[in-house]
């Protein structure tokens, strides 16, 4: 009872929610934090405290697996680049200049790189499943262009555009995650060489802006993107990746930018009107078509 393909699929797509949901609040953090903590600073932080959180977990199997890890260690450094290093990063960068809602809006095209991905290795994504995409694409492009699609795009927009690329980057690689390696050795892992990677713009950043005061204000929203975004959600993407593949997690990835509107507008103010609840419709309808299981 509960096992089979079935299964796997509701469980793949449950983790895929549950990532998609936390990384939304993630988006928030970074519009907040903006003006006070640096965004590289942010990210260090980010990676040190969620090393923390899965080492208790993750530290002792990881050490014995240290001679496999170094076997695979330039997948590994790229993982490690693409989704501790840079991806965060460029979204922290983006919130400086650009809404917490067109981060979400944005980010929620990086499903159709990892489609693309899939396709060159030869996945067939079915013709429901390209269908519900480019709906859900349409919808987040309105979005994007106030409900045109010539679309204008502020320089944080165009950061977070290259975050998109390194996640769907990120989550294309994970298909190809030698599976001895096992998932908590992986992300502790990535999390200490993606931290390692950013050390050297950390110190740069320390040394050009200065650093910032550990304040309820502070401390709590980088305890959340830590803990709660980093290892709790990236260990459910992971999995929901190994179980159903980055296209079909990609589907339900394109519900971020409701999840991001929705926060927003309850935590930071930020409006939602009726052109945002119409492609918010398309984009719905896109995650339903998307992430509906296919037949062989």
């Amino acid at each position: 009872m509960g096992s089979g393909p079935g299964a796997g699929l509701g469980a793949g797509l449950g983790l895929a929610l549950l990532a998609t949901v936390v990384w939304s609040g993630s988006f928030v953090t970074s519009r907040a934090l903006a003006d006070s903590v640096p965004p590289v600073q942010h990210a260090f932080w980010r990676w040190i405290i969620a090393i923390a959180a899965v080492a208790p977990f993750a530290a002792r199997e990881t050490w014995r697996r240290r001679a496999l890890l170094r076997r695979h260690l330039p997948y590994l450094l790229g993982a490690s680049l693409l989704g501790v290093t840079v991806y965060n990063t460029l979204v922290n960068q983006a919130g400086v200049t650009t809404t917490a809602g067109n981060m979400g809006m944005i980010m929620a095209a990086s499903p159709v790189l990892m489609a693309v991905y899939e396709r060159l290795g030869g996945t067939r994504l079915g013709a429901r499943r390209a269908t519900g995409m480019a709906v859900a694409v349409a919808g987040v492009l309105l979005l994007v262009g106030e409900g045109s699609f010539a679309l204008d795009f502020a320089a944080g927009d165009l950061w977070i555009i290259g975050g998109a690329v390194a996640f769907g980057s990120y989550s294309a690689l994970l298909r190809r995650r030698p599976p001895e390696i096992g998932g908590l050795p992986f992300l502790f892992a990535t999390f200490v060489l993606g931290a390692l990677m950013l050390l050297p713009a950390y110190a740069a950043s320390l040394a050009l802006q200065g650093g910032f005061g550990p304040t309820p204000g502070t401390v709590a929203p980088l305890l959340y993107v830590g803990v709660v975004s980093s290892a709790v959600a990236f260990f459910a993407w992971n999995k929901a990746i190994a179980l159903i593949g980055a296209a079909r997690a990609g589907a339900v990835y394109h519900l971020q930018p409701v999840c991001v509107a929705l926060l927003s507008f309850a935590l930071l103010g930020e409006g939602t009107g009726w052109l945002q609840a119409a492609c918010m419709g398309l984009i719905l309808g896109g995650v339903v078509l998307g992430s509906a299981a296919g037949r062989r």
